[in-house]
């Protein structure tokens, strides 16, 4: 039976994955307009003051010195990657399309830990694992002359996001989370900024644009702060499925804003991705291990 801590938990994570939709939604919904690299300044900006004044407020500031770990630097330059890559995607491919993708991330980040960090996975999980790349490749569906830049932009967000949260285990719990954030929020801002130029230069920015990444910014804080209590308000492997909701809200607004309508073959290839990530799911919490859950930080994909 469920409990009122994973009742809340289950809100907590459908109320994250609902903000990182939405603000997905709020970029793509820009980027017509600007590029990747004016999106992730302009967005930046406002997503790095806010981070550091809740980060002020809550204690959190510490002498950057603190961050000169190689796990911290790796971190920091997987997710600009990550970000940068996933921003480029929206802009190009359907909105379910890019959520369904990144569905992908735990299958991902188990098998990183499997070759990286050498811990165990039986064949069961390996066969979900494969299954749902598998179910990556149908959403893609590459033609005969292979991926598009955009689909391999949005891979290249799954892989980079992979590394990031990989990079953030061997990070020292003694350095807040708070911290990290900020700090990536502001080299994020940063690496947009020299990105503006190469990418097409700055385009004027309108009210509405303002508007949609302002908004943007709070959504993604929003959903990072649910994401983080619902890690710690019940059973991981009882909430951490719930991360799917977001493909729920990213069908729903691709349809009524961008009128972009899921057919049978992409339905398909994501009802393999997240099968083969309950799947893992219910195997990890089988052998009593902390399923992949991850906690995402702002400017990054979900």
């Amino acid at each position: 039976m469920p409990t009122s801590a994973n009742l809340r938990g289950a809100l907590f994570m459908c109320l994250a994955m609902a903000g990182f939709t939405l603000n997905d939604a709020l970029v793509k919904s820009v980027s017509g307009a600007m590029n990747a690299g004016q999106i992730m300044f302009v967005r930046g900006l406002l997503t790095t003051l806010l981070v550091f004044l809740i980060a002020r407020h809550m204690g959190a500031l510490r002498p950057l010195s603190v961050l000169a770990l190689p796990a911290v630097a790796l971190r920091i330059a997987a997710e600009v990657i990550a970000s940068v890559s996933y921003i480029y995607a929206l802009g190009r491919i359907p909105l379910a399309n890019a959520s369904a993708i990144l569905q992908a991330l735990p299958l991902a980040v188990t098998l990183g830990a499997a070759l990286f960090l050498k811990e165990p996975v039986g064949w069961r999980r390996w066969l979900a694992i494969l299954a749902g790349f598998a179910g990556v490749l149908v959403v893609l569906r590459p033609g005969p002359d292979g991926f598009g830049f955009a689909a391999l932009a949005a891979i290249l967000s799954v892989v980079f996001a992979a590394t990031r949260d990989l990079c953030t285990r061997r990070i020292p719990l003694e350095i807040p989370s708070l911290l990290i954030s900020a700090v990536t929020a502001a080299v994020i801002t940063l690496a947009g900024g020299l990105l503006i130029m190469p990418l097409g230069g700055w385009q004027p920015v309108g009210a509405a644009e303002l508007g949609h990444l302002a908004v943007a910014s709070v959504l993604l804080l929003l959903g990072y702060q649910c994401i983080v209590m619902a890690m710690r308000t019940g059973e991981i492997s009882l909430i951490a499925p719930f991360r799917y909701t977001s493909l729920i809200w990213s069908i729903g607004i691709g349809m009524l804003v961008f009128a972009e309508l899921p057919d049978r073959t992409m339905v398909v290839g994501i009802a393999i991705i997240v099968t083969s990530g309950l799947y893992t799911f219910h195997r990890e919490r089988r052998r009593g291990a902390t399923p992949v859950a991850r906690v995402s930080s702002p400017g990054s994909p979900k």
